[in-house]
């Protein structure tokens, strides 16, 4: 599905310049098309509450760069689907039906979303896909650089075990199989996992849910014996959480390495103490804003912007040439997280260093 045009350093590079007004492409409201001002409704469709990030960082993010970039005028138009495909397909149509301007959508479904994007096609609505890559007629694509999200993990966690053999059994928690991000984060870590250690147990985990992970778990640790379980490459830190439940209730106090994805607040907290090994910190700031960039140029036919915000390609099951942008990634340890969440402005040293935090953010260097 993958097939990148540029290096991602180079997207990352050409977003910068874009926003500073290098390659004609300025974000001034002066640029807008005289077919469509700053008076604009961009519609934006996120798939779910399970991961705290959507509603915590990408809404608002992506709300504050809209109206940044439209003197204030431009709207967002808002809705949560809760895991919920049929939910997310009323909330598309009741978007068409409202004639916004533009849809970002990041699909809860990748496949049954296609029938949406169509007519929303058909209306002369532009969607570009947020995060997954919806099957359909998108007009561009911007996510992160997903096998390179299950590369890191791997490869991390193999550091981790060191001096271990290909004797090692790691258990696999792969995300949603209606997400085509999860099977690109599962490929990735296979690349590196293969034939270094023995994947033992392997789930796709329905809708991403801890409570999910947490079952399928307890159902690895039934098969393979607790104390056999050499490490577990969780596909993120919600599905982690639930890892690490299972592991306690059977009695596991020396935790193996566990790994995930999305630097939530409580993962964050579980590295510090050790619970949880590491995640896959994602910049949400500029994933958000760059989707807002490019909505909001598309609207307002700033054809170079648009252009140098998507000088990636790839493909998709129904479609090829996707304009694109893949964002880097960068792997959170509990040596880094000063440098990666805080210097972001994700969270702050005292949202992360509560009373029962102290002593390791204190080890950690952070003050």
């Amino acid at each position: 599905m993958r097939r990148i045009a540029i290096p991602v350093a180079t997207s990352s590079l050409i977003l910068s310049l874009a926003g500073c007004g290098v390659l004609g492409a300025t974000g001034e409201s002066s640029d807008a098309s005289p077919t469509k001002g700053n008076d604009l409704t961009i519609g934006l469709l996120l798939p779910e509450k399970a991961n705290t990030r959507y509603d915590k960082f990408d809404y608002p993010i992506f709300e504050r760069r809209v109206a940044a970039l439209t003197d204030n005028q431009g709207r967002v138009e808002y809705a949560n689907a809760d895991a919920d495909a049929a939910r997310q397909e009323t909330q598309l149509q009741a978007m068409i039906d409202n004639g916004v301007d533009a849809i970002v959508l990041d699909a809860v479904d990748a496949k049954a979303v296609a029938d949406g994007v169509r007519r929303a096609k058909d209306a002369g609505i532009p969607v570009i896909a947020y995060d997954r890559l919806a099957e359909g007629p998108i007009d561009a694509y911007i996510s992160f650089d997903n096998e390179l999200v299950g590369e890191v993990q791997g490869r991390t966690l193999l550091e981790k075990l060191g001096s271990g053999s290909a004797a090692d059994k790691i258990v696999m928690m792969n995300g949603s199989p209606t997400d085509p991000n999860a099977g690109q984060f599962k490929q990735g870590a296979l690349d590196e996992l293969e034939g270094q250690v023995t994947v033992a147990k392997s789930y796709d985990t329905k809708d991403w849910k801890p409570e999910n992970a947490e079952a399928n778990m307890a159902e690895a640790i039934e098969e393979i014996g607790a104390g056999d379980i050499a490490g577990v490459l969780s596909a993120n830190d919600g599905m982690a959480g639930g890892v690490i439940k299972a592991l306690e209730a059977a009695g596991v106090t020396d935790l193996p390495p566990i790994t995930g994805q999305d630097a939530e607040l409580a993962a964050v907290q579980r590295i510090l103490s050790g619970e949880q090994f590491m995640s896959v910190y994602k910049s949400y700031p500029q994933e958000a804003e760059a989707a807002a960039e490019m909505a909001v140029a598309r609207v307002q036919g700033k054809d170079i912007q648009f252009d140098a915000l998507t000088r990636d390609r790839v493909d998709s099951p129904t479609h090829k040439d996707i304009p694109s942008q893949l964002v880097t990634v960068v792997a959170l340890t509990s040596e880094n997280i000063k440098d990666t969440v805080v210097a972001d402005g994700i969270y702050k040293v005292s949202d992360i260093c509560t009373q029962d935090y102290e002593e390791p953010c204190a080890a950690a260097g952070l003050k």
